[in-house]
């Protein structure tokens, strides 16, 4: 027991973490896989993402009709994704119906028939949703900057796969990957809510008790980051701008200073790039910086949605706020606003069962334990000007600063002079 969290490993090395939370109605589960789309090679390129969407289709006792209708039946929430590193699959009900969740998630993960005609099926719901996702310009940038930067490493392949090897999937295909894949030891079972740590372990072990140690799974391997700018001419109304460099990975002890900098930057209404791009000069509607943390690498970018006519001047101003954050320490009340920020997000994402379960598992996973909330205040805490002046000076740099521009451009070489910091 460390605090309310409470932590139990089955005899197969799966790993059983709990929060209870006494006035909370609901509880929210999640079967977590330490296993996502970097850990596919280039032929099985979105074989994680299949995997997920086939989960709902049905099972030795439960039709997909019937899974669907046994969550509506209790009112449940179901869901599940993929993502570089992790494939989730969670729920959430009222706590009276606890046995009803563990017993419908169980089945799901467990019980897959991954029927050839369902196969079929989804085949083509997953070619939509590749359209959908090139049609979506805000989210299409991101995936067209993580293939430029990291090139062929699996990390720059986007999550759903490509038509060509979502095409090649069978239910054979899947069955291996599957088996191969899901291993105990990659296994995170977290709940959050009004529980007992006791009682839900024990659901928990009868069900997935039965998972066992197959074939041995590839290592990570962490990917280089080059200088690379790249331009997808698109018919669009707006020019989508991705900036990247490099960032720091997800254990790393500069993640806070990393978080408060990326406040500072363009994380919140108030930052510099929302006030001056936004507010003061009226060029976009949408923009802001963000953090990708994986286990053993990251990136630090900024976003931003423009006219052709104003790319270049946006772009000026993002290097010119760059530059500012490598040339001087921030001021103490810019520090201590941000501070302010990450600590009430951090404290009222807490009051969600949904939010509980999933730092139970990203903890779990990254670090082996529960890390409190109050151990996060006083990491934030402790973060200086200085720091962030440091990790501006280290982070910032020429070599891995890269580019990717979605939409009405014609060329990409007039970026290049830019792009100095």
């Amino acid at each position: 027991m460390i605090g309310d969290c409470s932590k139990t490993v089955l005899d197969n090395g799966i790993r059983v973490v709990t929060r209870k939370i006494p006035h909370a109605r609901s509880i929210a589960m999640g079967v977590w896989v330490n296993i996502g789309a970097r850990d596919e090679s280039p032929e099985e390129s979105g074989l994680s993402h299949f995997i997920e969407h086939m989960i709902f289709k049905g099972t030795e006792k439960r039709s997909a009709i019937e899974i669907a209708k046994d969550f509506d039946a209790i009112g449940g929430q179901c869901n599940a994704f993929t993502a570089k590193e992790n494939t989730c699959y969670h729920a959430k009900v009222l706590d009276i119906y606890t046995n009803t969740m563990v017993d419908l998630l169980s089945d799901i993960f467990l019980n897959s028939l991954f029927d050839t005609e369902e196969v079929e099926r989804e085949r083509q719901v997953i070619f939509q949703e590749i359209k959908m996702l090139e049609d979506t310009p805000d989210e299409y940038v991101h995936v067209l900057l993580a293939q430029a930067v990291w090139r062929d490493h699996p990390l720059g392949r986007s999550i759903v796969g490509t038509p060509e090897t979502v095409a090649g999937f069978s239910s054979a295909i899947i069955k291996e990957y599957f088996s191969r894949a899901y291993q105990p030891g990659r296994i995170v079972i977290a709940a959050a809510g009004n529980l007992e740590h006791e009682t839900f372990a024990e659901l928990t072990t009868r069900s997935f008790e039965v998972v066992s140690n197959k074939n041995s799974f590839p290592e990570r391997t962490p990917p280089a980051m080059d200088r690379v700018i790249t331009a997808h001419p698109k018919i669009l109304e707006q020019v989508h701008v991705c900036l990247g460099t490099r960032g720091v990975h997800a254990t790393d002890p500069r993640r806070y200073p990393c978080s408060i900098m990326n406040v500072i930057l363009g994380g919140n209404m108030s930052s510099r790039l929302f006030q001056e791009i936004r507010e003061r000069r009226g060029l976009a509607y949408a923009v802001y910086s963000f953090l990708s943390l994986y286990s053993d690498t990251g990136m630090s970018g900024v976003y931003v949605a423009t006219e052709k006519s104003d790319t270049q001047e946006v772009l000026e101003i993002i290097i010119k706020e760059m530059k500012q954050l490598k040339g001087k320490p921030v001021d103490g009340s810019e520090l201590r606003n941000a501070k302010e920020y990450l600590k009430s997000g951090l404290y009222l994402g807490a009051e969600s069962t949904e939010n509980q379960m999933t730092r139970l598992a990203h903890n779990e996973i990254h670090f082996g334990r529960n890390v409190p909330l109050k151990e996060v205040e006083d990491k934030i805490e402790k973060v200086t000007a200085e720091d962030i002046l440091e990790l501006a000076r280290d982070l910032f740099q020429n070599e891995s600063l890269s580019l990717t521009l979605l939409g009405p451009v014609d060329e990409k070489g007039l970026y290049e002079e830019m792009l100095t910091l």
